[in-house]
């Protein structure tokens, strides 16, 4: 049987009952080390279990996922997951591979920055399209993403902005080479993502319906014991210090007074935005 086991976003101790049970069960241990991160390592994991972990990188997940597919055909594989199982498509991915050869599954499910970004104060079925911003290049400047914003708007919906993470990458020549050197990993923040969405408004000869003044909640290490949660306007979230990852950004709607009286607990001096 394989087994995808959502961790929660905090500590060891996030992990359901259930899920718990799987992995102290298990014949094999795995985690997911790339869609995200928790607040400890895996030696953190393997204590609170009892149980060695085996990391899991991308290219191990997305190349050579059917070595431990087909191990639980005949054995029991849990596969560990920040956050919740579907958080990511790429799980879906290991469902359907497994499908596909007859191998049975079960999902855990658990808490993900999908639902927990409520803890902002914005309501979860006020919020639109997700999106996620990826880490620009002196070559590459993707703004897809700005029409889903923009779509959400128009609709008095919030945003929900999934913020880059790099993890295990290779340069260009490093891969053309094929040497195996990684860079350091980058996680992007939420004054990284205001600037690439402030020179995307720029770019737009303001007739975007986000601008610099668009309320916005900047949310950083939600579920972990030093969460952060800030409330501002663009322009100001460039300079809104949230500190270590990980790190989303909310592009705030059309405001409910409950949740106007919410975020104002984070930032009293808030204007709610143009509901016209």
């Amino acid at each position: 049987m394989l087994y995808l086991v959502g961790l929660g976003l905090g500590d060891p101790k996030d992990i359901t009952v259930r899920g718990l049970e799987i992995v102290k069960a298990a014949d094999e241990v795995y985690l997911e080390a790339y869609t995200s991160i928790l607040t400890v390592g895996k030696e953190a994991l393997e204590q609170f279990y009892g149980r060695e972990v085996i990391l899991a990188d991308r290219e191990f997940v997305e190349q050579k996922a059917e070595s431990f597919i087909e191990s639980a055909r005949n054995s029991n594989i849990a596969f560990l997951v920040v956050g919740d199982p579907f958080g990511a498509t790429t799980h879906t991915d290991l469902v359907l591979r497994a499908k596909e050869v007859g191998v049975p599954f079960q999902v855990v499910h658990n808490t993900s920055i999908l639902n927990a970004v409520g803890c902002c104060g914005l309501q979860l079925y006020s919020f639109g399209e997700t999106v996620s911003i990826p880490f620009w290049t002196d070559t590459w400047k993707p703004d897809s993403f700005f029409e889903k914003i923009e779509g959400n708007l128009d609709r008095g919906l919030h945003t929900l902005c999934l913020l880059d993470i790099k993890v295990k990458e290779q340069t260009i020549e490093n891969m053309m080479k094929n040497r195996p050197i990684f860079e350091p990993p980058r996680f992007m923040s939420n004054q990284q993502a205001a600037e690439q969405l402030i020179q995307v408004v720029k770019s737009k000869d303001n007739a975007s319906k986000l601008t610099g003044d668009t309320l916005c909640v900047g949310v950083a290490r939600v579920g972990w014991p030093d969460q952060k949660i800030s409330v501002c306007t663009l322009n100001e979230m460039l300079n809104c210090e949230l500190g270590q990852p990980l790190h989303s950004l909310v592009i705030v709607g059309k405001i409910h007074p409950l949740e106007l009286d919410f975020l104002r607990m984070f930032n009293p001096d808030i204007t709610p935005p143009d509901s016209s």
